[in-house]
């Protein structure tokens, strides 16, 4: 008996094996649907999006998800479509886009034109399945006009209800950006217009 038992460990593995190549893989993206092309209007503001920091805990192709308390897990087959930085900074552009109303200009400003800069550092990007996503950073904007500068740099801490399923964890993850584009914009329209801007809440 023993002298086979090598060949059937063989087997063993190797069925093993073929179980988990053929485990299927799920890819999610942040960017919202498609949408009807912004209007270009006399108050559009221009604008790009610079950097955006993740931390490093969730930085890697596999959603992570809290299970409660300090539990987390790493999901193998659950994936993001691209980097997650990038991912929130395409997502942010989209819905800046919409809620301004703007065009992202995307690094090719004329020199000397308007243009709205913002930088996003998230400092939190929490998922718990059937719980919430909660998305926590500091971000800044800069209003370049006329040879002027006006900045305003703020906080914000937006948590999104969420159903059970990784569908509806990435859903409140795009909402909580789309919260946030709705701050920034508040924020942006007030520098473009010469008023003094305050943060969301302040």
């Amino acid at each position: 008996m023993m002298r086979h038992a090598p060949a059937l460990l063989a087997v063993t593995a190797a069925a093993l094996l073929a179980a988990c190549a053929s485990a299927p893989l799920h890819y999610y993206t942040l960017l919202p649907g498609s949408a009807a092309p912004v209007a270009e209007s006399a108050t559009a503001i221009p604008f790009e999006v610079l950097t955006v920091n993740v931390p490093a805990q969730v930085d890697r192709p596999q959603l992570v998800v809290r299970q409660g308390g300090q539990s987390v897990a790493l999901l193998e087959g659950e994936r993001w479509i691209a980097p997650l930085a990038d991912e929130v900074r395409g997502a942010l552009a989209a819905d800046l886009a919409r809620v301004l109303p703007g065009r992202d200009v995307g690094g090719m400003a004329a020199s000397g034109k308007p243009l709205l800069q913002v930088s996003l550092d998230v400092r939190r990007f929490d998922s718990q399945p059937g719980d919430h996503a909660l998305i926590e950073g500091a971000w800044q904007l800069r209003w370049r006009h006329d040879g002027k500068l006006a900045t305003q740099a703020c906080t914000s801490r937006i948590s999104e209800t969420v159903g059970p399923g990784y569908d509806a964890l990435v859903q409140g993850h795009q909402q909580a950006l789309d919260q946030l584009a709705e701050q920034m914009a508040g924020v942006a329209r007030a520098l473009a217009s010469g008023q003094s801007a305050s943060c969301p809440g302040g």
